[in-house]
């Protein structure tokens, strides 16, 4: 914030969480600067009647950029009376009085920025802010005050849901410049903010770039080798292609340990407990997060009715329901841990190592196979028996040896370049959100900025 000015006095707001605002700026509670809010409606599915109206759902909400998204859906048997007295018309603003979970809090605020009115659903209110009020600028307000947790103190919960009080809400209070000065914050910030959008976009899409060159390189290593000049074969299968002359091809069956079985774990584990037999489930397979505290347990008794999916550390998990594709190598620690349901162990033999299968279970490859064996399955997975006919790729040991060391070398490099711009994802969308505080709360005077 170097390149902005402060204003040249201020006072006390008297308001615990905004402290010091520009001296000739007001305070004054939301209430104050609404015409009405308006709750949203019920309505059903749209049959192409009269009736059928866009309607905006918490679901429509770009939390982002404070505004809806796209093309909305429709709802039907909405009579005319009840259309215009939850009328949405462009500029605005859409308050979401239910919903949040586990990682949101509920009374986001964005503003309609489309072409026709539409309605808003049952879990959402249309703000009406009053003639003078200019909606963006009140929207960034919204904004701010939801990413410093002012909406926290007006959340009801009662019926497993979360709801916002809307009295209470529209009773805090916020800072408010003159009219002119509303203008001026809503544009600044509507620039400086698409700005630091594209950057994002920027760096989002390289990130996207860098785990297909990624997935290409992997995908390339584990199918034709290090060598450009090696003589290929047809390896019989569309999804596999061709491969080294002198690489093997086999059915995954055939290779694992000589008395072991590929098996997935626990059918029904039971409710949670603090204390017992951990165990690997399909949500630590998506997040990779395998810290012994992390896993949830179950009781001895049930998880000894599963002996063959008992780790040992050095095989391979492999998930076939909903996180289908994710693999690893057992890390010691987890000696000891079973697994659940949705997630199958392997225990490669001599000819196979865990971690060149790892790498080939995670090429493009695979994931075509995975894609043709879930075609007219209802749920989200594969079979085990599904898993033993996988056909893989079996180079010489000392060869695998070298693509898992070149594959190490090279994704090491790629995952140091995600980490930085990640890192500098988050920094923007920091810089963004103190933007935005910076400017509503008055810490910088906006009045001659371009």
């Amino acid at each position: 914030m170097s390149n902005y000015k402060p204003y040249p006095a201020y006072k006390d707001s008297g308001v615990e969480w905004l402290e010091r605002v520009p001296e000739h700026w007001d305070t004054q509670r939301i209430r104050s600067l609404i015409d009405s809010a308006q709750n949203g409606i019920w309505g059903d599915d749209p049959d192409g009647g009269v009736d059928d109206i866009p309607c905006a759902r918490v679901a429509d909400f770009d939390r982002n950029n404070f505004t809806v998204k796209g093309e909305l859906p429709t709802l039907r048997k909405v009579p005319e009376a009840q259309r215009l007295s939850r009328q949405v018309n462009p500029g605005d603003l859409l308050i979401e009085k239910s919903g949040g979970g586990e990682q949101t809090t509920v009374g986001v605020v964005v503003q309609y920025q489309g072409v026709e009115p539409v309605i808003c659903s049952n879990f959402v209110a249309v703000v009406k802010p009053k003639k003078g009020v200019f909606p963006r600028w009140l929207c960034y307000t919204n904004a701010h005050l939801y990413s410093v947790g002012v909406n926290v103190r007006s959340i009801k919960q009662t019926t497993g849901i979360q709801n916002i009080d809307s009295d209470q809400y529209f009773s805090e209070r916020v800072a408010v410049p003159p009219e002119s000065e509303r203008q001026a914050i809503s544009a600044h910030l509507d620039r400086e903010t698409a700005r630091i959008d594209a950057l994002i976009e920027k760096k989002t899409r390289f990130i996207e770039l860098l785990r297909e060159k990624r997935q290409a390189l992997i995908t390339h290593a584990v199918t034709k080798g290090l060598d450009p000049s090696v003589k290929m074969k047809d390896s019989g299968v569309e999804w596999l292609g061709a491969v080294p002359e002198h690489w093997g091809v086999k059915p995954l069956k055939l290779l694992v340990k000589e008395g072991s079985t590929i098996s997935y774990g626990i059918v029904q584990p039971g409710e949670p407990l603090d204390e017992g037999v951990p165990f690997v489930q399909t949500t630590n397979m998506s997040s990779g997060d395998f810290e012994i505290e992390s896993l949830q347990k179950t009781t001895p008794e049930i998880a000894a009715g599963f002996p063959r999916s008992r780790l040992t550390g050095g095989e391979v998990i492999l998930g076939i329901r909903a996180s289908i594709g994710a693999a690893f190598v057992v890390p010691m620690h987890l000696a000891g841990v079973n697994l659940s349901r949705g997630v199958a162990r392997i225990d490669c033999s001599s000819q196979l190592s865990s971690h060149f299968f790892v790498a080939y279970l995670s090429s493009m490859a695979v994931d075509g196979y995975w894609q043709l064996a879930k075609q007219g399955s209802t749920f989200n997975e594969v079979s085990i028996a599904t898993v033993k006919e996988l056909l893989v790729p079996v180079p010489p040991r000392e060869e695998q040896a070298e693509i898992e060391e070149m594959l190490s070398n090279a994704t090491a490099r790629l995952n140091s370049i995600f980490k930085k711009t990640e890192r500098s994802i988050e920094l923007l969308k920091e810089r963004r959100s103190a933007l935005i505080t910076a400017a509503v709360t008055g810490q910088i005077d906006l009045r001659e900025a371009v």
